[in-house]
């Protein structure tokens, strides 16, 4: 039987094709989408998730929105230089003709978690907001999560939103650090492993040939090549958001250690930093599986064979660009 999956999210250009891999995936069944408040606001993110969906023909899913902003302090600053005014990257996916689901996101998981007859997986991969807000209102139907993979974070190679803070951390820091000490059993994919799985632009080429999805999935990759040029020099994309996913699918493809973690929810400037304790292994009930080690070339063809699968199964209308000047077509550079 397939794996019930939950996705928490924030599309976002890693998030769409994080979603996409769900969707090619047989390992696991996904019953729900949630969106969250991250890369752009929440009624973008929602909409991008709803268009994603039914770019792969599966408008059957249901999209629920979620936190418009964090717990404590409101967070204005987006990822929009990164992931292009729209959140994918400038590219305007043909509209769904699926309504929003009309329960909050909270609501909605708890539903899909109490009904639910195997244990869900849960895939946060925004900031954590609408997991945190689970966990206060439903805390029975969130014992009820069978594995909670979290992106996010960092263990030893510093932040990505600032020098200290990774960015779906540094979001909600308030969020994040309860739901690291909720005791569900927890999954943390941190920089340490994502920074070093790049999809190059041979990958990207190799599902752009395989159909309309596919080059859909490259034409929206192509702002994330072009800011990973610019900033640091490299031809190709990292896989984030993907990387959590493939470890949701296919439990066990990262190393993991169980580690204490704590964040830093003060207002200075280690604000959003995961305190890691990696002096030891921990048997604390409330530690983490902290993700140590990855396969990056195993983890990188994982995704672009799923993809390539993917794109040569669906055929939907071509996407159409939102002022960016970027040739629809192009699935690659």
């Amino acid at each position: 039987m397939a794996t019930p999956l939950v996705i928490d999210t924030d599309p976002g250009i890693d998030d769409a094709l994080a979603i996409l891999l769900a969707l090619a995936s047989p390992e696991v069944d996904l019953r729900l989408v949630t969106t969250v408040h991250g890369n752009v606001e929440l009624a973008q993110t929602t909409d991008n998730a709803l268009r994603v969906l039914h770019l792969a023909g599966r408008s059957d899913v249901p999209v629920a929105a979620g936190a418009r902003d964090s717990l404590v302090y409101r967070q204005p600053e987006r990822a929009g230089h990164v992931h292009g005014e729209t959140g994918l990257g400038g590219v305007r996916l043909e509209p769904s003709p699926a309504a929003l689901d009309p329960r909050p996101a909270v609501v909605a998981m708890a539903e899909v978690l109490q009904a639910a007859e195997a244990p869900v997986t849960v895939a946060a991969i925004g900031p954590w907001t609408n997991i945190a807000l689970l966990r206060a209102v439903y805390p029975e139907a969130a014992e009820r999560i069978g594995r909670l993979v979290l992106m996010g974070g960092s263990a030893a190679r510093g932040g990505n939103a600032t020098a200290a803070a990774e960015f779906n951390v540094w979001a909600d820091p308030e969020a994040a650090q309860r739901v690291l000490g909720s005791g569900v059993p927890t999954v943390l994919v941190g920089l340490d492993v994502t920074l070093p799985t790049v999809l190059d632009a041979d990958g990207i080429a190799r599902f752009a040939a395989a159909g309309p999805v596919g080059r859909a999935a490259a034409t929206i990759l192509q702002e994330y090549v072009d800011h990973a040029r610019t900033s640091y020099g490299t031809t190709g994309v990292v896989l984030h958001d993907a990387l959590a996913l493939t470890e949701a699918i296919v439990p066990g493809t990262l190393g993991t250690v169980r580690r204490d973690v704590v964040v830093d929810t003060t207002l200075g400037a280690g604000r959003g930093q995961t305190l890691v304790d990696r002096r030891s292994v921990s048997s604390s009930p409330t530690a983490v599986e902290v993700a140590e080690t990855v396969d990056s070339t195993a983890a990188v063809e994982f995704l672009v064979s799923r993809m390539e699968a993917l794109a040569r199964r669906r055929t939907p209308s071509s996407p159409t660009s939102a002022g960016s000047g970027r040739d629809p077509g192009r699935g690659h550079a």
